[in-house]
């Protein structure tokens, strides 16, 4: 093809009248407007070319290009769509007689309709399921794919999903497909109107009574009954959501429930016992035992649990700011029950998560009072890797009131209701969306004006998405979940004839906009060290400050309070990056690790000291206020807990929330305690080779919640990302 007419001076003129004219916008298939763009033709050209193995040139491609956008210019089409481009690309490669590459044009965009129907299509999914793809029944760390109930949820999820892609807007359907966002929950959400996770307000149902099935429940006699009580609501509120669920101030909830067991051991002490404090003596060393036996009855009941998700039931409990007596048992029964272990090989729990609150004047220091506590939850972490632990006042800074996540990390903002009072129990958030900040750096190609352009176009998509998340969730009458909307769970009780968004309106609730990748982005345009570049520093803080002016002005606008969250990403850090690959191949230190760094992390591989990386993260937290977790890694820490209590104190004021990792896996048939090798088959023993789940116990951290992979194995990026992860870090040993 001679490209004689598009010289220098015709294509300035082109482009001069591409600006003059106004060409601007396009409207996508899916009912999007996307700026117009020549680089979309011309790839367009370029796959078809490859497709079929032709002969043009990338300058014949490009002068196709402007031969249809002049034609776009004589027809004065200020608007166009992406089927009229379409026609006016095959009326130029017809004048031309381009026949072979007008073949590949529409050869190339059938398969591509093709390919969107079949990942929408039940009977393929059903398929790769029964093909027992990894990307579908390792999709969950914490799923055991080959237990009946799991199947049949992973069956019904494919279902939920492929009809979920329909009922979405077409647009929003389209970017999660093909990894410009990721909409959470698919096998749910939309086709169930279900909520995501939440805080049950247990103190509530205790005191009020509630209804599960055909029983009606009154208030507890003793903390036996109230951690019986416990049990069986964490399991129906599971049920009736897909997200995380936390019993907030554990210790001080159940603290009047033991009390009545110290009243009733009171009263046989006058029976028996002479002398009053011999009496109390012994009313209290009986109310301890009781104590102990209901807190670990709960860590087996909830380890024990199956949802209709097929899974235990992802729950935390939140304590460590109750300072009386009977809160300060309930505090180190947890602890001591959780060292303990669950079983004759005295395994490593995996729920409930355990989140210890540290609090100047109350635990922090030598000097405070509940400091014996402190020094227990620090054994606790070294041997189990929980609890993680919040900082009482920083959290206050960046959410607005203390509080403990919903589930992983999961914040609500302070909210306080017509009296006045501030309300954390009984509040939930409805979803989230996930923007691929990566796909948007590799776009713009150096550009920053052009990435600032693409975020915002993104960003609407988002709100789209977002809003009819929550939308959806209003669908639901209180009849379809009744422990959570009648029954006192989220608080308020509601009628069948009520609206559930009664619970959720006026920033009661929250739907989040999550993020991944900041670390890639910054990389595409500074390089793969930019940590200690202060001009990189300020323009991720940038995207960090322009999710949020997004999403608090959502939040005004539709009455929920739209929260950044930094995403819990068990797979989406290898979907999103696996789709990049596809589409622009291997890029140094961004896509070429099979994996993203999740939301502000530090990038794993580059052996940081613990202090270097809360001083890293802490400045982005406060922009993410709706949900964040920072991690320290560490060698083996059980001989040496002063060190993590080093840790511990210095991010205090700086960071919200900290997670420990740290070796704790162990092999019953040589004794081995450490971390295991991971493999491409699963976790194996570096003293012995044992790869046997049954007698080895391998525990890591996946999304923020324990995991374990030898039993369930991770999709394969998170084996390489936690192989990176497991450094040596300075001043620990």
């Amino acid at each position: 093809m001679q490209n004689v007419k598009w010289n220098d001076k015709k294509i300035a003129e082109l482009n001069e009248k591409i600006i003059n004219d106004g060409l601007k916008d396009v409207q996508k298939r899916d009912g999007r407007m996307q700026r117009y763009s020549r680089k979309k033709i011309t790839e367009a050209l370029f796959q078809a070319v490859e497709q079929l193995d032709l002969t043009y040139t990338f300058d014949d491609l490009k002068a196709i290009a402007y031969d249809v956008e002049e034609m776009i210019l004589a027809k004065k089409c200020k608007q166009l769509d992406t089927k009229e481009i379409d026609f006016l690309v095959l009326d130029v490669l017809n004048a031309y007689t381009f026949d072979d590459l007008a073949e590949g044009y529409i050869q190339r965009r059938e398969e591509k309709e093709k390919e969107r129907e079949t990942r929408r299509d039940v009977n393929a999914m059903i398929k790769s399921l029964l093909m027992k793809e990894k990307s579908i029944v390792n999709e969950n760390a914490n799923k055991d794919s080959k237990v009946f109930n799991t199947q049949r949820d992973l069956t019904a999820g494919i279902v939920g999903k492929a009809l979920g892609l329909k009922m979405l807007p077409p647009h929003v359907a389209n970017a999660h497909e093909k990894g410009e966002i990721h909409y959470h929950d698919l096998d749910y959400t939309p086709y169930a109107p279900m909520s995501n996770c939440c805080l049950i307000d247990f103190k509530h149902m205790f005191e009020e009574g509630f209804q599960i099935g055909n029983a009606e429940v009154g208030s507890p006699r003793s903390i036996q009954t109230a951690a019986a009580q416990t049990a069986q609501i964490i399991a129906n509120v599971a049920s009736s959501q897909y997200g995380g669920c936390s019993f907030d101030r554990i210790d001080e909830v159940l603290a009047p429930y033991a009390e009545l067991n110290f009243q009733k051991h009171i009263q046989t002490a006058e029976k028996w016992i002479e002398g009053q404090t011999k009496r109390e003596a012994f009313a209290e060393e009986k109310t301890k035992k009781d104590i102990y036996d209901a807190m670990q009855s709960l860590e087996y009941e909830i380890n024990t649990l199956y949802t209709s998700q097929g899974q235990t039931p992802f729950t935390s409990l939140g304590f460590g700011l109750g300072e009386n007596w009977i809160e300060r048992e309930i505090q180190k029964a947890i602890l001591n029950v959780r060292i303990k272990g669950l079983g004759k090989e005295k395994r490593t729990a995996i729920f409930p998560k355990l989140i210890f609150t540290l609090k100047r004047g109350l635990n922090l220091n030598e000097t405070d009072p509940n400091y014996d506590i402190k020094e227990l939850a620090l054994e606790c972490s070294t041997k189990r890797m929980y609890p993680d632990v919040l900082s009482y006042d920083k959290l206050i800074d960046i959410t607005g009131s203390f509080k403990t996540p919903m589930g992983c990390r999961s914040f609500l903002q302070g909210w306080t209701d017509e009296d006045g009072t501030d309300v954390s129990a009984g509040r939930m958030n409805l979803g989230v969306v996930t923007l691929n900040v990566p796909r948007i750096a590799i776009e713009a190609k150096g550009d920053v004006h052009r990435f600032s352009i693409l975020l915002e176009e993104r960003l609407r998509l988002i709100k789209d998405a977002l809003l009819f998340k929550a939308n959806r969730v209003m669908d639901a009458e209180p009849a379809n979940a009744p422990i959570l909307y009648m029954h006192g769970a989220f608080g308020k009780r509601l009628a069948k004839e009520d609206k559930v968004s009664d619970l959720f309106l006026n920033k009661r609730a929250t739907i989040s906009l999550g993020y991944i990748g900041l670390y890639e982005a910054a990389t595409t345009f500074f390089g793969p060290e930019w940590e200690t570049n202060e001009e990189a520093k300020a323009f991720t803080l940038d995207i960090m400050r322009t999710l949020k002016a997004h999403a608090d002005e959502w939040g005004n606008e539709s009455g929920i309070h739209v929260s950044v969250y930094s995403t819990p990403s068990e797979s989406l850090t290898d979907r999103f990056c696996k789709l990049d690959i596809e589409k622009f191949g291997l890029l140094e230190d961004i896509t070429d690790k099979g994996y993203y760094t999740n939301s502000f992390h530090y990038d794993v591989r580059k052996n940081p000291t613990p202090f270097e990386k809360i001083d890293f993260e802490k400045d982005y937290a406060e922009y993410t206020g709706g949900g964040f977790i920072h991690y320290c890694e560490y060698p083996k820490l059980q001989t040496n807990p002063k060190a993590l209590e080093a840790v511990w104190d210095y991010a205090y004021d700086r960071i919200g929330y900290l997670g420990t990792n740290t070796p704790i896996d162990r092999c019953y048939e040589c004794d081995f305690e450490g971390d295991f090798k991971p493999t491409e088959d699963g976790f194996r023993c570096p003293s012995c080779g044992n790869t046997n789940p049954e007698t080895c116990d391998v525990v890591k951290r996946t999304c923020g919640y324990l995991g374990n992979p030898q039993k369930r194995p991770m999709v394969a990026g998170r084996h390489k990302e936690i192989s990176s992860r497991v450094k040596h870090i300075k001043g620990t040993e």
